[in-house]
């Protein structure tokens, strides 16, 4: 573990990502920095069950879920005022999530957990 991302250490963080070898490399990323890796799940519909149930620090949030919007997903975890970053290859989201970080795919390990920790310190 860094110490920079130390405080990534015991945070329950859900990983939406339809691919599985992403979400398996990010749930490793995230666990070797100390957190607790939520899912990962790779549905919209299990993104909002996750989103509305699990109790959650923060969440990775792929845009595009097997040709399904992540912005049900967005909303859910709004709604509960759970910090989340998007991480996208296409770039667009809808305006109402202008004010969310964006991770343009492929994103480095570190830029992840740089922007985790933004999110969790503020």
């Amino acid at each position: 573990m860094t110490d920079r991302a130390q405080s990534l250490s015991g945070r329950r963080i859900l990983v939406v990502e339809d691919e599985f070898i992403v979400a398996a490399m990010l749930a490793d990323v995230l666990e070797d920095e100390g957190a607790q890796v939520i899912g990962p799940v790779g549905t919209q519909a299990e993104g909002i069950a996750a989103a509305a149930t699990e109790s959650l620090d923060a969440a990775v949030l792929d845009w595009n879920l097997n040709g399904q919007p992540g912005a049900p997903v967005a909303r859910a975890l709004r709604e509960r005022g759970i910090p989340f970053v998007i991480a996208t290859g296409y770039g667009a989201v809808e305006a109402e999530f202008v004010d969310v970080q964006i991770m343009h795919k492929p994103y480095a390990p570190a830029q992840l957990t740089a922007c985790l920790e933004g999110l969790l310190a503020g």
